[in-house]
């Protein structure tokens, strides 16, 4: 979980309880995420992973970034804050990140955004990482297997946060993660990964009922005591007043499930496509509101499965999730 959420201590954390976690390189330096796997393989930590965005750009036309921009004014006014920055697209850091990870593999390195080269991905394998790609529809899955992927993620539309999806625009399938699961299972030789809205010990059991071999979680650790997520996010996440979720782009330029707060609701159905120009855009914005307290202008990531996201050490959730 990028942004915050995901730490170093809660991947050791999960990993002492019996489970592999994965930290997050998405928008971190290189040079931040090699410093995080080393805070991992202090606390003795072998088995891990690190996750990538994969550039995959989604160009905007100046005009509608423009309008965008003039869009968001009162917010920004509101928060002390501009919103003028120039169009700016970038790729992460990628090469960066693929060549430390080359020279000082880790165990599993995982893919979302997009689909790597095939020579990347053949330099981590080289190296003697597992790879794993996360998908959202048997195309994306075959595609995976042809670039020489180890696992796939199937991520379900209910999932929290950025959708793995990766054309430009496109929302992800509105179907259960069990028959996505089963779908892409018949023809995909590959261990699947589920994830996207898994909440409870029987959403567990019917993902690997459907086919998957392991099961993975997010939102449901938002609250964990080792997670990194702000206290702004927290609160808003047992807040009465946010009754709902939404896939939207008004945050990034590129669709992402969360809480339906003003933000959502004032800026949805006029934002556009462009991805990472807008997560650019809005960044100041939202690094304001989390600052001040302000659950209604910042990006509150959530699964719809929110609700039963809880405080307690990531261990006891995790077992609390085993069928």
């Amino acid at each position: 979980m990028a942004g915050g959420p995901t730490t170093s201590e809660l991947v050791v954390a999960a990993a002492r309880a019996g489970h592999v976690a994965q930290l997050a390189a998405g928008y971190r330096s290189a040079e931040a995420m090699v410093d995080e796997i080393a805070a991992v393989r202090a606390a003795g930590v072998e088995v891990f992973g690190v996750n990538l965005f994969v550039p995959n750009v989604h160009p905007i036309a100046p005009d509608d970034y423009a309008a965008y921009a003039r869009s968001l004014a009162g917010d920004a006014e509101r928060l002390g804050v501009a919103v003028d920055a120039p169009v700016t697209e970038d790729d992460d850091a990628w090469g960066e990140k693929i060549s430390a990870l080359a020279v000082d593999p880790v165990p599993l390195v995982s893919f979302t955004f997009g689909l790597p080269d095939a020579a990347d991905i053949a330099r981590l394998r080289a190296a003697g990482a597992l790879t794993a790609q996360t998908v959202t529809s048997r195309d994306e899955a075959r595609a995976a297997e042809a670039a020489g992927i180890d696992l796939l993620v199937v991520q379900g539309a209910a999932a929290g946060g950025h959708s793995g999806v990766w054309a430009a625009g496109a929302r992800p399938a509105e179907r259960p993660l069990p028959a996505l699961v089963a779908e892409i299972a018949v023809d995909a030789p590959l261990p699947i990964v589920a994830a996207g809205g898994v909440a409870s010990a029987s959403d567990v059991a019917a993902a690997l009922a459907a086919g998957a071999q392991a099961v993975a979680v997010g939102t449901a650790l938002l609250r964990a005591t080792e997670s990194g997520t702000s206290p702004t996010h927290r609160a808003a996440l047992v807040d009465p007043r946010f009754r709902e979720t939404a896939l939207t782009r008004a945050f990034t330029g590129r669709y992402a499930r969360a809480l339906v707060n003003h933000f959502v609701a004032a800026h949805d159905a006029v934002a556009p496509i462009g991805y990472p120009a807008i997560h650019h855009l809005t960044r100041p914005l939202r690094a304001a509101a989390s600052a001040a307290g302000d659950a209604e202008r910042l990006h509150l990531w959530a699964g719809r499965g929110w609700r039963a996201a809880r405080e307690a050490p990531v261990g006891e959730i995790l077992a609390s999730l085993i069928p």
